[in-house]
Parts: C-alpha cells; structure tokens; sequence
C-alpha cells in the first residue's frame, strides 16, 4: 500500500503531466488568455506597487502573462524571473521575453511548492492562476514568504465561487452529468480549489503575511460561437482536455449536444457566447 507521502507525489505527478500536455495550445493561445486576463493582471500589479529596482519573480506561471506585465511595467531593465514546473511553458516565455527584448528578465523551471531560489531574494512575488493547482498550498505559501524579503509583496489570483464563474461550472457540470466523472476527483487540486476567500485569507494569515486585501474581478469569457468554445474546450481547458479528448465519439457527442443547451442562457442572437467569470485577487506583505 502507498504511503501519504508516495500517494502526494503520484497525484502531483499527474497535475504536472497534465500541464505538460497543454502546454502546446496554451503557448499558442498566450496572448488570447493574456487579454482576458488583463484587468486580473493589472490589479495585481497595482497591489504590489511596483517600482523600478525590484526583483519580481513570477510563479507557475505558464507562458508567463503576468511576469512580462510586470516587466513591461518596470522597463527593459526589469530584474523580473518567470517560472513553472513545465519545461515548454518555460521554454514559450523565455521567447516571448526575448520577443519584447527584455534583457534583464528571465525564465526557468520552478516548482512552486519547492521554490529552488535563495532566502529573502525577491521584493515581489505573482502568481497568477497557478496556485489552486499546487498539491501543497500551505507549502507553496510558506515558500513564497521564505524567498520575499522583509516587507515583500505578493499578488495572487485565483477563480472565485463556482456559481460565479459558469464559463467553468458549465463545463464542468455537463461532464459529470454525461459521464458520471467528478472533475477534478476527490483530493485533487483543481481551478477553483481556493475559491473560498475566507480559507484564503486564513492560509496567507496562518503563514505569517500581513495587509492583506482581497478583491474581486470580472473575467468573462468570450467566444465567437459556440464551435469556437468547443474547440477551446479540447485544447487549453487543463484536466478537462484529457478527459474529453479521451471519450468515445458517441459520449462525447452526447456532452456536446448536453453543454450547447446548457450554454443557451449565455448565447446571443449573433450565436456568439458571453459567460461569466469572477476572479479574487489577494495581495498581501511580508512582514519584518
């Protein structure tokens, strides 16, 4: 029989590999899921009051959005450092660094439950939609104020409610009902694992950070039809695609019959698809 501590590694073993594999369609949607994260981005980054001469490192960060707004924002100068435990996702954001000619900005593999950097090395931590995907959250919590240098800063983004965001409920609904499958399966992280503000608060609180604000942000989602929602449903949705993908024509014909009468209520006359989204935005300082 496994031990916790095997069972832990195998599941988070399973949550890399599936990033792995999206790691594809999300390079090549990098800038579409930039866009709708824009005003998510621009709060966090507001929270952290960014300044010229910080040393800002961005984790799980996928094709890196945040870390080059943030690099953006600072200037070409930017010591910036982009990460994630995906070599692909790291390999599309050190091209899309060298892409903006950000000289000073970087990219590299990181896990971010066990950040591989030094003690007190970074005035500024994001982590932008990455962290309710974390095995450990107290873990990934704790190292993210080990690196901050006193009076550090950090920006979180996670999705809010399920009720709130049924650009995701839907999808994952309709799953379930055709399937019978919980997506994701008991004791496995999922998008919206730290939907819960008050246990939020509570985890940066028990960790040790102080000043922290919570916000929340419209972040719906828009489709030109509902093929084109489909299509991005099969590609960039994380632990959906596998399971998707994996169904026989006739299942999968059927949950895609079941999720167009589900998304009818969020369909316009022009059969373009509008569905909402709320993300919560925490943005919180070390302390001395």
């Amino acid at each position: 029989m496994p031990t916790p501590t095997q069972s832990q590694s195998d599941a988070r073993a399973f949550v890399h590999s599936v990033w792995a594999k999206s790691a594809e369609p999300w390079t090549a949607r990098a800038d579409e899921i930039d866009v709708r994260s824009a005003e998510v981005t621009a709060r966090m980054l507001a929270g952290v009051a960014l300044q010229r001469g910080d040393a800002v490192v961005d984790l799980a960060a996928g094709p890196g959005g945040a870390g080059l707004a943030a690099a953006d924002a600072i200037g070409a100068d930017a010591d910036v450092l982009i990460s994630d435990v995906v070599p692909a996702m790291v390999e599309a954001a050190a091209q899309r660094i060298a892409a903006r000619g950000l000289t000073a900005a970087r990219a590299a593999v990181i896990d971010i439950e066990d950040i591989d950097l030094a003690d007190q090395s970074f005035d500024v931590v994001l982590c932008r939609e990455g962290l309710m995907f974390a095995l450990d959250t107290r873990r990934a919590l704790s190292e993210m104020f080990r690196i901050l240098r006193p009076n550090g800063r950090v920006a979180i983004a996670v999705w809010g409610p399920r009720a709130a965001n049924p650009w995701l409920g839907v999808l994952l609904d309709c799953i379930e009902e055709v399937t019978g499958l919980v997506l994701p399966p008991p004791g496995m992280p999922g998008p919206l694992a730290l939907s819960d503000t008050h246990e939020l608060v509570a985890r940066f609180t028990d960790t040790g950070f102080v000043d922290i604000t919570t916000d929340t942000v419209s972040v719906p989602l828009y489709s030109d039809s509902f093929d084109a929602w489909w299509t991005r449903n099969l590609t960039v949705a994380g632990p959906v695609v596998g399971v998707v993908n994996g169904l026989d024509a006739e299942t999968r014909s059927r949950l895609r019959t079941r999720l167009q009468a589900a998304v009818a209520p969020y369909t316009r006359a022009d059969g373009a698809l509008e569905l909402p989204g709320v993300a919560v935005v925490l943005t919180a300082r070390r302390s001395q």
